[in-house]
């Protein structure tokens, strides 16, 4: 979806648990739902 949208130089990082402690974290582990953060340019 972002080399889609004209991004290059694309970085995603590893696997984070957003979700702990939070009222959702139940069904964000039975669907192993993680955060990521990632890094990216679009060309000017």
């Amino acid at each position: 979806m972002m080399r889609q949208t004209g991004f290059v130089n694309i970085d995603v990082g590893p696997a984070v648990d957003v979700f702990g402690g939070a009222g959702g974290e139940t069904n964000a582990r039975a669907y192993a739902v993680y955060g990521y953060a990632f890094i990216a340019h679009k060309p000017a």
